[in-house]
């Protein structure tokens, strides 16, 4: 489905069948539901600005550096706590599609096709992005 960008990424991504998630089998709203776009955002402003401090820390504010930092703190806590510390604050997680936390392979894979933005940017009507299709897996709510 494709619509103008005047319509915005909510009608773009519309499932006239039903909301977000539905054809994974997630519950429409609250726990175990498709985290939404707003949450999402903030998830990753709270991450960021983590990156942004360790790598001020440690290495001069680098954008590279913060980057780095970024993608690491992905691969790290999504695949040992299954998500990162602004999705947790928020109530997320990440999950494989099949069901259960998802492995070593697929928080690398997703967390450097993250830092590549452009996957992240291409979402489907469950509001998954590329990145999280790619390696199957999916952010819900916890609460």
């Amino acid at each position: 489905m494709i619509g103008s960008w005047l319509q915005g990424p909510a009608q773009t991504t519309r499932d006239d069948e039903g909301y977000p998630g539905r054809r994974l089998g997630l519950p429409e709203s609250g726990r175990g539901s498709m985290a939404r776009f707003g949450r999402r955002l903030v998830a990753l402003c709270i991450d960021w600005g983590l990156c942004l401090l360790v790598s001020s820390a440690f290495f001069g504010g680098d954008p590279w550096a913060t980057l780095g930092v970024f993608t690491v703190e992905n691969l790290l806590l999504v695949g040992a706590a299954g998500c990162t510390a602004g999705q947790c604050v928020l109530g997320m997680r990440v999950v494989r599609v099949a069901g259960g936390p998802p492995s070593v392979v697929q928080a690398l894979g997703r967390g450097v096709l993250l830092s590549l933005a452009l996957p992240a940017l291409v979402w489907d009507r469950d509001q998954r992005g590329l990145h999280d299709r790619f390696m199957g897996t999916m952010l819900v709510r916890t609460r």
